[in-house]
């Protein structure tokens, strides 16, 4: 079985830290979920290293991600959350706190909750993904409209040091069938900018059908490999929210089932491991 990095793993608590989009939420979401409901899945699908991703605007968050973190051999780094309005504590967070902690990988901003879909490109904002660029830490994206790919265009132009990665591919229009619309040449314009990648999660979610398989996706994953490259693509498995469309094993025996055929040995090991170990220095 070939080494495989999940990079998009949630975990929440309701006594560590408050979760926003949760409140009132009446699906299977709304309840803790502990990284250990998802060791024995893991291990069925080959899942060797994990990375949990921020699920709120805060530090309380993080700290229970890190937390976990150290308690848990398997994960290997923590995309934490960080004040971006704030340019100075941002700065101060960082140099005091976080980047010192050994598994703190990279930062994101619930920005698919703010109203403005341009909120990236607030001049706080973009000084504070400076200061995260010059501490080498990569920033996801978490857009699901074409506004937030465009959004990111202008912000990679300003900040050309800045790695950036669009989690779940940005929400490609797979529940539409399009193929591929103003998703497709916005994403084939930030495929020309070598600092962007791409993260191939959340499809399940995306088709808006319980009974999505390998032919309601192969599309979009062909798509981001021939235009990022096998060498800017990599994986995310999106437990728990993933749930929503089928099971943990489901989502990763379907993206299997497409790359296994798409790619080569060589280039399954990048798109499975190799990438995500380089990008968030794991």
């Amino acid at each position: 079985m070939q080494a495989v990095v999940d990079t998009h793993i949630h975990i929440w608590n309701f006594s560590k830290a408050e979760y926003e989009w949760l409140k009132g939420n009446t699906t299977i979401l709304n309840r803790d979920y502990d990284i250990r409901e998802l060791n024995e899945e893991r291990k069925k699908v080959g899942i060797q290293k994990g990375v949990l991703v921020q699920a709120a605007n805060n530090y309380q968050d993080t700290d229970w991600m890190l937390q976990v973190a150290a308690d848990n051999d398997w994960i290997k780094g923590v995309v934490g959350w960080l004040p971006l309005m704030n340019s100075i504590e941002t700065g101060r967070t960082l140099g005091e706190k976080y980047y010192s902690e050994k598994y703190f990988k990279g930062v994101r901003h619930l920005i698919h909750d703010e109203r403005d879909p341009a909120w990236l490109l607030q001049d706080q904002v973009i000084e504070s993904l400076q200061i995260i660029s010059d501490y080498q830490l990569p920033y996801d994206i978490v857009g699901v409209l074409p506004e937030h790919i465009e959004a990111t265009l202008k912000l990679a132009d300003k900040l050309p040091s800045l790695k950036l990665v669009f989690d779940h591919l940005n929400q490609p229009p797979i529940s539409t069938g399009h193929k591929f619309g103003r998703w497709g040449e916005l994403m084939k314009e930030a495929a020309g900018n070598e600092n962007l990648y791409v993260k191939i999660s959340g499809l399940g979610t995306a088709s808006k059908n319980s009974n999505w398989s390998t032919s309601d996706i192969q599309p979009y994953i062909e798509f981001v490999l021939e235009h990022f490259g096998v060498d800017r693509c990599f994986l995310g498995g999106d437990w728990p929210v993933c749930l929503l469309a089928g099971s943990y094993s489901k989502t990763w025996t379907n993206y299997f089932e497409v790359l296994d055929f798409l790619l080569n040995e060589e280039e399954r090991h990048k798109v499975y491991y190799k990438n995500a170990v380089d990008f968030y220095r794991l």
